[in-house]
């Protein structure tokens, strides 16, 4: 398991990264499975709930004010938004945006249809090849978010689906906050970090530009895995 952040300029891999992750495009949206598009297309998948800063990670990463749409009420958004990455003739992946989850105002109804539709991709959508999950630093993993990490406990501990927890909002916290944060989140992650799990933790902050470029560099190597992986240091 790696923890990485970024307040430095980016390297030149990181640059790189960042290029490729600028070229994310709308492609569609889908409030059910089915609607999702057929073929081998890998999935890079963002969740989180709904005020952990996922819309704002989002066009950080892309550097688009607006491509993921940040509600005014959180949890109203209730699709999966898929975005292309790569050539425009040629798409090589797609960065799906999962709703958020845990906001009380939701109604019932539409939260247990989401939990089963979030669940159902989570565990059995074949074309997931990677997750991020965004966590508040501030509250660390919730009880909601392990629930959501059962799901695809069993995908990421075999390998299947690589696994970057983002820790949100760092810089809102000081260097020694920062990294109980990191610790506490280590430790919660310890029961699915298996010897074949790929596994990363990120301090990210989208107004700062903090972990923007680790960002892009992991998800572009998780497509690449030759490719350098995201700057970590071991924890």
């Amino acid at each position: 398991m790696t923890a990485a952040s970024s307040p430095k300029l980016p390297s030149p891999e990181q640059r790189a990264a960042l290029a490729w992750a600028h070229t994310a495009r709308f492609l569609t949206t889908a409030s059910e499975l089915g609607q999702l598009p057929q073929g081998d297309l890998p999935e890079l998948a963002f969740v989180g709930r709904s005020n952990a800063g996922k819309s704002s990670a989002i066009n950080a990463l892309a550097q688009r004010r607006q491509l993921a749409f940040a509600s005014k009420t959180p949890g109203r958004t209730q699709h999966i938004n898929l975005f292309a990455l790569g050539p425009l003739d040629a798409p090589d992946a797609y960065l799906a945006d999962l709703p958020g989850y845990g906001y009380a105002s939701v109604a019932r109804g539409a939260k247990l249809r989401w939990q089963q539709v979030m669940a159902d991709y989570l565990a059995m959508r074949r074309n997931l090849g990677g997750l991020v999950l965004l966590v508040d630093s501030r509250l660390g993993l919730t009880p909601l978010d392990r629930q959501l990490l059962d799901f695809v406990a069993q995908r990421v501990g075999t390998g299947e689906v690589k696994l970057l927890v983002a820790l949100t909002k760092a810089d809102k916290l000081n260097r020694r906050e920062q990294t109980t944060a990191v610790a506490a989140a280590t430790v919660a992650l310890e029961d699915i970090a298996t010897e074949t799990a790929d596994i990363g933790i990120l301090l990210f902050s989208a107004p700062k530009q903090q972990g923007v470029g680790d960002l892009a560099l992991t998800l572009r190597g998780w497509l690449a895995p030759a490719a350098p992986a995201a700057t970590a240091d071991p924890i």
